[in-house]
């Protein structure tokens, strides 16, 4: 393992989300006028950049901090309810026993985040979560947590399911793992250059032999 930090994106890579996701963005799109996705429309939307993505739902730019102020809020009375990515829970354990500290960074809510890993008895592996309120802001927060644990951008990994997150990392010259069963399809994050693509979570265990 080269890596002295992995740091892990939540909604999507760890926690089982979308359908969440999708049920209570539907719920409030109305009060903002903003049109609801149809599940029909979900394998199309994973192509899509963030910028693509809310010109395709007409979703103005200067409203998205609300939306997710407003969706982070509501996931808390389920957030229970969800379940850890099939065989990301296995991983995890035998990840962290090879790097010096895990973290998330997320555009959830440090509360949601907290609470969904005390119910799947998973809280102990984190050594902190880290939230942004903005949907483009993680390449400043990873810049500041290398600056925190003294780390070197090449000495952490961030893992993410989404082209933004992959962007992020790039932009702050971290190293990055995307992962294709979150939001964005597997040919849109093969496009965006990330250091690793891993299918499914047991791919995580390359790390600890460089292939």
């Amino acid at each position: 393992m080269t890596y002295k930090t992995l740091v892990f994106d939540f909604d999507g890579t760890i926690a089982d989300t979308l359908g969440e996701t999708r049920r209570i963005f539907n719920l409030i799109a109305p009060e903002y006028g903003i049109r609801e996705v149809a599940a029909h429309e979900l394998d199309g939307l994973r192509h899509l950049s963030l910028k693509e993505l809310l010109d395709h739902l007409d979703i103005p730019k200067r409203r998205v901090p609300a939306l997710i102020s407003r969706g982070t809020g509501m996931m808390r009375g389920n957030i229970t309810q969800l379940k850890v990515i099939d065989g990301m829970e296995k991983v995890l354990f035998e990840m962290r026993r090879h790097v010096r500290s895990f973290g998330i960074l997320t555009s959830n809510t440090t509360a949601n985040v907290d609470l969904f890993l005390r119910t799947h008895g998973l809280r102990e592996q984190f050594d902190f979560i880290s939230s942004t309120s903005k949907l483009t802001g993680k390449s400043k927060h990873l810049k500041a947590i290398c600056k925190t644990f003294s780390l070197r951008p090449g000495e952490m990994l961030y893992i993410g399911d989404e082209l933004r997150d992959v962007k992020a990392s790039q932009k702050a010259g971290v190293p990055v793992a995307a992962v294709t069963w979150g939001f964005n399809s597997r040919e849109s994050l093969a496009a965006s250059q990330p250091d690793y693509l891993f299918d499914q979570p047991v791919d995580f265990l390359r790390l600890l032999t460089g292939a």
